[in-house]
């Protein structure tokens, strides 16, 4: 098993999370300024990304530049693509479309990773399980790293729609609402919590 094999049920039965669901869990992070580079970038890329419509395509025109922006707000390591193997046992295995660790160092992923995000090309339902299980994983290889109590955020995203997921011990939360790209400030703002 991999984390692109979980299903959201199996994810929360398997390692015994709480869920709390709601719309608006985000609502009181204030929402970040953008660079005109990014804004400029997301216009030009947005249509093309909806024009072409694989999932490539909306992870490298869409999701990257989106990345990089917050790469340069925050000076965590990016990470895009990597396995991401913590317990293969446990099915805590495979590769992750965009990582993020509060370390800065680029060479390899070191403790705390505190941003995992999921691309899909239409169905945020169908990204959930995948997201949480990476999540999981992520909570695990901290907590191996000594680096215990870290709040993840997660993201299942089209590069034009956005689901937030965050992962606290064993309680994970799920925004409901759904947040467009022309929400783009409030969406880093939520990724820099």
């Amino acid at each position: 098993m991999s984390y692109s094999k979980f299903s959201f049920a199996q994810v929360v039965e398997l390692f015994n999370l709480t869920v709390t669901e709601g719309a608006g869990l985000f609502e009181n992070v204030p929402a970040s300024e953008i660079s005109n580079y990014l804004q400029e970038t997301l216009n030009f890329n947005v249509p093309l990304a909806l024009a072409v419509n694989s999932e490539k395509a909306r992870s490298e025109f869409i999701i990257a530049p989106v990345m990089l922006e917050l790469k340069k707000l925050t000076n965590y390591a990016l990470f895009s693509g990597v396995e991401f193997n913590v317990d293969e046992s446990k099915g805590l295995n495979g590769y992750v479309d965009f990582l993020m660790s509060q370390d800065p160092e680029q060479i390899f992923v070191k403790a705390p990773v505190v941003v995992i995000i999921e691309a899909k090309r239409d169905d945020l339902a169908f990204g959930l399980g995948q997201c949480a299980a990476t999540l999981v994983g992520a909570q695990q290889f901290n907590q191996d790293q000594n680096r215990e109590d870290i709040e993840l955020l997660g993201a299942v995203t089209t590069g034009t729609v956005w689901r937030f997921l965050k992962l606290t011990g064993n309680n994970l939360q799920i925004d409901l609402q759904e947040y467009s790209i022309r929400e783009i400030d409030k969406i880093l703002g939520i990724l820099q919590i």
